[in-house]
């Protein structure tokens, strides 16, 4: 890791250790090493150890089948502890259990075993890292980097620090992942579930009111996402869709269907107040992510992107169900 001025800077042969040869752990493996970084992924199962070769190839077929290979070749060894490797490493990315024990270990160890400069990561989750280390002090490096699975093709990253995380921690580990490949979402502050599975989670527990109270059937929900929701959702997120689907943008959007949308959410217990600060924080930010084009403009793009989109679908849903 480089500084230059206030910009951070990640050099080839930058050391990762990743705890873990689960498929999570084969994944990042080979998105990092695809990306020129030395990796040295390691797991105490012999037989994990013995498979992940295989695995990492499966791994790297799925980046040059996405087209998002970097061919820059950093090496992998697979090793049974980590141990030797941690004193050298820039990044620790955990990638063990779901089960908070096991976490709370490892973490005690790398905190004894690794550098003031390391940056410390789980890839949990549903797990804050609050919980993992408890102790406030202790925090400073540490931080969630939780993925969409699988990572090697899908490429985000939420970062999510704990109440004594650094901010140059979190600077440090943003850098780090998008000098890999990763496009990262920084959490201003810890919350369970982070962003990915709290918008999944909104989405899963209607899908399941939907059913109990006979509305639709599970197979036309999926359906309704499958070929409506999904397509658009793709392609742009909850807040440009809205814009882009109301002339007038967020505002007007917002002056639409915001009652609806509130009545909706009062009725299952969950209320948001779409009060006309955040209604212009949103508007405001969409408004930069533009970048100067217009909504009309974006709009027209969106239109022929979908078709694309939705031809691609097809083809692969037809040779899903050959």
């Amino acid at each position: 890791m480089q500084e230059k001025g206030s910009e951070l800077t990640v050099a080839l042969n930058t050391h990762v250790v990743i705890l873990g040869a689960g498929f999570i752990g084969l994944s990042f493996s080979a998105a990092f090493a695809d990306a020129g970084w030395r990796v040295t992924l390691a797991d105490p199962d012999s037989q994990r150890r013995a498979a992940a070769e295989a695995g990492i190839g499966v791994q790297r077929q799925a980046i040059q089948l996405a087209g998002l290979g970097q061919q820059k070749d950093g090496d992998i060894i697979v090793v049974g502890s980590p141990d030797s490797a941690l004193g050298t490493a820039d990044l620790v990315l955990e990638c063990g259990p779901e089960v908070l024990e096991i976490k709370q270990a490892i973490f005690v160890d790398l905190l004894a075993k690794t550098g003031e400069n390391t940056i410390l990561t789980t890839a949990s989750s549903a797990i804050p890292m609050s919980r993992i280390v408890p102790e406030v002090r202790d925090q400073t490096r540490c931080l969630v980097a939780h993925p969409m699975n699988p990572p090697a093709v899908l490429r985000i990253i939420e970062l999510c620090p704990a109440p004594g995380t650094a901010p140059g921690s979190m600077e440090r580990a943003a850098a780090m992942f998008s000098g890999a490949g990763f496009a990262t979402a920084l959490l201003g502050h810890e919350i369970e579930g982070f962003i990915l599975n709290r918008l999944q989670g909104a989405v899963l527990r209607e899908a399941y009111r939907l059913v109990n109270e006979g509305v639709a059937e599970p197979n036309d929900i999926d359906k309704a996402m499958r070929l409506g929701l999904g397509p658009r959702w793709a392609l742009a997120g909850p807040f440009e869709t809205a814009e882009l689907n109301t002339p007038g943008g967020i505002t007007a959007h917002a002056e639409r269907m915001g009652p609806a949308y509130r009545r909706m959410g009062e009725a299952r217990g969950e209320t948001v107040d779409w009060s006309d600060p955040l209604i212009s924080r949103v508007s405001d930010a969409r408004e930069v992510a533009r970048s100067g084009a217009t909504i009309a403009d974006r709009a027209r793009w969106r239109s022929r992107a979908v078709a694309r989109l939705v031809a691609l679908r097809d083809e692969l849903l037809g040779n899903a169900n050959a």
